[in-house]
């Protein structure tokens, strides 16, 4: 996984790039935790995720978290993991 980021004060965007996994969560959080009070999640370049993944960007739009250019097997496994409960 690589991430990339660009503020300017007011809005944070972390691309994230490749695979995220469990273990990538930390520093994901770190990112998004150091920067402005609005942040976009740019997953244009993610190849692949796990469950794990799933549940913290399922977590990070329900607060407010901007996931753009979710892939579409991503979003549709954040749907059904919601319907699950």
């Amino acid at each position: 996984m690589k991430i990339e980021t660009k503020s300017d004060g007011e809005i944070t965007i972390v691309w994230v790039i490749g695979r995220i996994r469990s273990e990538d969560l930390e520093e994901l959080q770190r990112q998004i935790k150091n920067n402005s009070e609005r942040v976009i999640l740019d997953l244009g370049e993610v190849t692949v995720v796990d469950a794990e993944v799933v549940r913290f960007l399922s977590a990070s739009e329900q607060v407010g978290i901007t996931l753009a250019h979710c892939p579409a097997y991503v979003g549709e496994w954040i749907l059904r993991e919601r319907a699950e409960g």
